[in-house]
């Protein structure tokens, strides 16, 4: 996963807690005013941003709506709900997690700290898994290893009408929120299956050899690297670091794909920005061929993709 630089944000004193009437004259756009402010003392330059994005989760409202009612006095559920999720961004809980929902490619995904969030990097990953679908004819067979909260294999789902996909995880708790963001998927829904088991172990063994496109986002990050107290502090360590290089994983999905994939099957792997020739070697070393780093939109080496031989 890639990870950002944006540093935990300081607990300021909050005003107690609003019971709107006709005589506070509080509004929506005051909350906003407030969140943005609070927000903002430790020069989070996405304040305004998550300020609207707190107000509009508390009130149940778009962004159309938020500027239509900005001036309509909040509900005491709102203000609730909007005190409650203002306090924890002010602790230094990541944004998608207060919210509970983030955007990734077609889908809002159920998020929490089961999981890691789902980052640009990874949709770029889903885009190059859905381009080498595209020509296919028939049903391809995809595999997400390793899933969270589902974010590439629903999204190949969703946006690939015929292609059947796999998602596993090795955490029982990880895959409940898969499975929850499956449900939300409608009819796509029906060519998912969700199955827990460490990497390929999850797989039933049909699958050997018949495998069209192995997807994954391991843990890439060296064990022991430093990392943004809003990373370490809330998102699961598990699928953070994998070994002194952070290859551990990379290298076991690699050498286990040849076995399920199939004849000029396709696997796709996110990495660090310092990994590619690394991961690169790794996968000649294990016998694919058409060995392609893909960047990031930093220009960052960021995907491999390679093909078995």
């Amino acid at each position: 996963m890639a990870v950002s630089n944006s540093r935990p944000l300081a607990v300021s004193n909050s005003r107690p807690l609003a019971v709107p009437n006709e005589s506070d004259g509080l509004s929506w756009g005051d909350l906003v005013t407030e969140a943005q402010t609070r927000l903002g003392h430790n020069a989070n330059p996405n304040a305004a941003g998550e300020a609207r994005w707190l107000v509009e989760e508390a009130a149940g409202f778009t962004s159309a709506e938020l500027v239509l009612r900005r001036s309509e006095a909040p509900t005491v559920g709102g203000v609730s709900r909007f005190d409650a999720m203002l306090a924890r961004r002010a602790a230094g809980e990541p944004i998608q997690y207060v919210l509970g929902h983030w955007p990734f490619r077609s889908l809002d995904l159920l998020v929490d700290r089961r999981a890691l969030i789902p980052r640009p990097e990874t949709e770029s990953l889903a885009g190059h898994a859905l381009a080498v679908l595209e020509p296919m004819i028939g049903n391809p067979t995809v595999v997400d290893l390793g899933t969270g909260c589902g974010a590439i294999g629903l999204s190949i789902a969703a946006e690939n009408r015929s292609a059947r996909v796999w998602l596993t995880d090795s955490d029982h708790d990880t895959l409940a929120l898969a499975r929850a963001n499956s449900a939300g998927l409608g009819t796509a829904g029906a060519r998912v299956t969700i199955v827990s088991g460490s990497w390929f172990e999850a797989l039933d063994a049909s699958l050997r050899g018949e495998v069209t496109l192995i997807v994954s986002n391991p843990p890439y990050i060296p064990d022991g690297e430093p990392l943004p107290e809003s990373v370490i502090g809330w998102e699961p360590a598990k699928a953070l670091f994998s070994g002194p290089r952070g290859l551990d994983a990379i290298e076991a999905l690699l050498l286990g794909a040849q076995d399920w994939l199939s004849r000029r099957g396709t696997i796709l792997l996110e990495h660090g920005h310092n990994q590619g020739s690394s991961v690169a070697e790794l996968a000649e070393m294990a016998g694919f061929v058409d060995v392609v780093t893909h960047t990031d939109n930093n220009g960052h080496d960021r995907v491999l993709q390679a093909v078995k031989a």
